[in-house]
């Protein structure tokens, strides 16, 4: 595993969009990209020690499909070797998510891993309630050995994007108020279909690319444009840093190959 590099590694998984018929726009599949994402892993070397997948984990309308979902997260852990924890998205049934593994009491809750503590926080509705702002308050208030991750679909901040520049967490204000003095080393979200970093209170926000679509920047002011190219990040925590990459699930076809010259 990475902790012997002294990282404690996350893959950020985001934004599946799994369908009842299998295909989203007749063309995507979000289970075989959870598949593809746990191929990938294998294939170059990655050892995660958390899968944290930030939201709309269905295309709204397809509930049938959470059974599907469930089986194709506890495939990926296996294929990692590490836990998987998800959290839900305004895509999302609170009523019928509740088949999902960690869902059948509360869709947000705490998890403990190699010293670090995961938060996730259920933001379907677009914002936290009061019940759930007190629990991570509460739950804030004894610092963790590595510090928290906190996982949760809307990012607490709008996209640069001018169609999304209002979809982010309506209530982000109380959010960060939560967070506020705490150990939180990151936040990990989604919903944007496209990456982004930022830094908001001095707290790294990552929010993660999509499994299922791309969703580029210049399509205009007034709309927006989906396009194939399925991908996740990895994110890195050292004791004093975190980092984040994109990996794209696909390619486009190299300008160039040419072999790399090692000094010994």
């Amino acid at each position: 595993m990475s902790r012997a590099s002294g990282r404690f590694t996350v893959l950020h998984l985001s934004d599946v969009h799994a369908t009842e018929s299998g295909l989203l726009y007749g063309a995507v599949n979000g289970l075989e990209q959870l598949e593809r994402v746990g191929a990938y892993a294998r294939a170059t070397g990655i050892t995660p020690e958390a899968v944290i997948v930030t939201g709309d984990l269905i295309q709204r309308g397809n509930a049938g499909a959470y059974a599907a979902v469930d089986v194709a997260c506890r495939e990926l852990e296996a294929a990692v070797g590490a836990p998987v924890f998800t959290v839900l998205g305004n895509h999302d049934s609170p009523v019928h998510a509740r088949a999902l593994r960690h869902h059948n009491l509360n869709h947000y809750g705490v998890h403990f891993v190699d010293g670090y503590r995961i938060i996730r926080l259920d933001s379907h509705a677009g914002r936290l309630d009061a019940t759930q702002l007190d629990w991570l308050g509460e739950t804030l208030a004894s610092p963790s050995p590595r510090g928290t991750i906190i996982a949760l679909h809307h990012p607490p901040l709008g996209s640069p994007m001018p169609v999304l520049s209002k979809q982010g967490l309506a209530d982000a204000s109380a959010l960060l108020d939560v967070l506020e003095g705490s150990d939180t080393r990151a936040i990990l979200a989604g919903h944007f279909h496209h990456v982004l970093t930022a830094s908001v209170h001095k707290i790294p926000v990552f929010v993660g690319p999509s499994l299922a679509y791309h969703q580029i920047m210049n399509a205009g002011p007034a709309a927006v444009a989906g396009h194939a190219a399925p991908m996740f990040s990895l994110v890195q925590f050292t004791d004093t840093d975190v980092s984040a990459s994109t990996i794209a699930l696909t390619a486009p076809e190299p300008l160039f190959t040419q072999p790399i010259s090692r000094v010994p």
